[in-house]
């Protein structure tokens, strides 16, 4: 499994388990098949919303941000959902914090609506 967090040129940050999508054979270790796009696996839009507080002298202040993932594409019947890679703008690896949210509430327990606070605090957006 290779949990990446996605920037399409849509603007919208995806965070999936990530597989390549390769043409043509390897004729040697100098020439590796090309790759020409990607299946992303459970899918998932990431939020950021700005979590703020009020201090004593009625001043806000940011706490933070709370992230909350939503599926992508989530009328679709497949497991797996292809984009080309001309689509990608970056593809890197998750902050660990996030990477777990999404290994143990989509991955794990496949539920596809959790949100967490990067101050430590976990709220949930999910309705059952």
């Amino acid at each position: 499994m290779t949990i990446k967090l996605v920037l399409l040129k849509s603007g919208e940050d995806i965070i999936a388990d990530v597989t390549e999508m390769t043409v043509g054979e390897p004729d040697s270790k100098d020439n590796p098949p090309r790759v020409i796009g990607y299946f992303l696996g459970k899918p998932c839009v990431i939020k950021l919303r700005d979590v703020t507080d009020l201090g004593n002298e009625g001043k806000e202040h940011k706490q933070g941000y709370n992230v909350s993932l939503f599926p992508w594409m989530p009328l679709s019947k497949e497991d797996k959902i292809p984009i080309p890679a001309d689509w990608m703008i970056t593809m890197v690896e998750p902050v660990t914090k996030l990477e777990e949210m999404y290994l143990e509430d989509i991955v794990k327990n496949g539920k596809d609506n959790q949100s967490i606070s990067t101050d430590e605090q976990s709220t949930s957006d999910q309705s059952d």
